[in-house]
């Protein structure tokens, strides 16, 4: 009988015991939850779930992620690229991030008087279409190609004391003595300069005037600004202007009709050395804007081989009009 009575509770008891053994069917997958200082002191001695460990991982590495790529846009917002500093240092214009705001404390723009310029633009290109280029391109139809080279090393020749000048005041007297050498060589052997004798003899030669001599002393940010008929320019060229007025020879004639006469000449020279590019300005969207960037650039190249020094031969880029070419008025007397 004893058997019997207790034969039920064995079967109970199995039961109970297999069905505690059994996985959850039906449980609720691990929710990640955020631990916070109170709930880690009072779970301190209680081992997290594995689950809820791997989901708090995954989570905190996603916001560290996402605050990576969030530091990294702010960086490149408002972080300048070493292009930018360099342009920044050359002609005073902000530092511009991504968006293109000027971070705080930034200089004044490099063109901040670009209302102004692009109307005396607008006039400087309708005398250049009316006048100048008809002029220059009747030029080129009419006169040969080796005479238009002579009428070129004339003009260059004639500024070889304005550069030896610029030289000596850069404080590159080797330089100046090279250029020397130049106006001599060709003012003899090469009949007033019409002939280049100099550079068959490999005698370098470069060109400079007293607004390279002004950013070489220091003057390396200047506003841009164009004057009529002189065309692109800077504050820091508009003075070096009266630097090179009392050193050309052509400005010292004083027969009206010579002196007129070899300004002219001199400008349409000038002006047909640049028809190769007038393709190239008639096609840009902005031509003003192109204008004035290569302007600076070239001018900025100028100015850092001065500083430098590394180059062997300059050239004589036509990218401004020379003061001894415009007709002013002499002011010395």
């Amino acid at each position: 009988m004893s058997l019997l009575r207790t034969l039920p509770l064995l079967i109970l008891v199995a039961l109970l015991a297999a069905c505690a053994g059994k996985p959850a069917r039906d449980t609720a997958p691990p929710v990640a939850t955020v631990v916070t200082p109170a709930d880690a002191t009072a779970t301190a001695d209680a081992p997290p779930a594995a689950a809820d460990v791997q989901a708090v991982a995954t989570d905190a590495g996603s916001d560290a992620v996402a605050q990576a790529g969030n530091a990294d846009a702010s960086n490149t917002e408002v972080t300048p690229t070493a292009a930018e500093d360099d342009f920044a240092a050359l002609y005073g214009g902000p530092v511009a991030g991504a968006n293109g705001d000027a971070g705080s404390g930034a200089p004044p723009g490099y063109d901040p008087w670009e209302k102004y310029n692009r109307g005396v633009h607008r006039f400087n290109n309708a005398v250049d279409r009316a006048v100048a280029r008809p002029l220059a391109t009747a030029y080129t139809h009419a006169v040969p190609q080796f005479a238009r080279t002579g009428v070129t090393n004339f003009f260059s020749n004639l500024r070889s004391p304005l550069t030896m000048v610029n030289q000596l005041l850069q404080g590159h007297a080797d330089d100046a003595w090279d250029t020397l050498g130049r106006f001599l060589m060709n003012s003899t052997f090469g009949i007033g300069g019409l002939f280049d004798p100099a550079s068959k003899a490999m005698v370098p030669k470069r060109s400079e005037d007293f607004g390279q001599t002004l950013g070489t002393w220091g003057w390396r940010q200047s506003r841009y600004v164009e004057l009529p008929f002189f065309g692109p320019r800077t504050v820091r060229d508009v003075l070096g202007l009266a630097g090179d007025m009392p050193l050309s020879p052509v400005r010292t004639i004083e027969m009206d009709k010579v002196r007129i006469g070899l300004q002219g000449l001199q400008l349409v020279d000038v002006r047909a050395q640049l028809l190769s590019i007038d393709s190239l300005r008639d096609s840009a969207v902005d031509e003003y804007s192109l204008t004035r960037d290569a302007w600076l650039q070239r001018r900025s190249y100028q100015i850092e081989k001065d500083l430098r020094r590394d180059g062997k031969h300059g050239d004589d880029d036509p990218s401004t009009i020379p003061v001894d070419a415009m007709p002013m008025p002499d002011w010395g007397n």
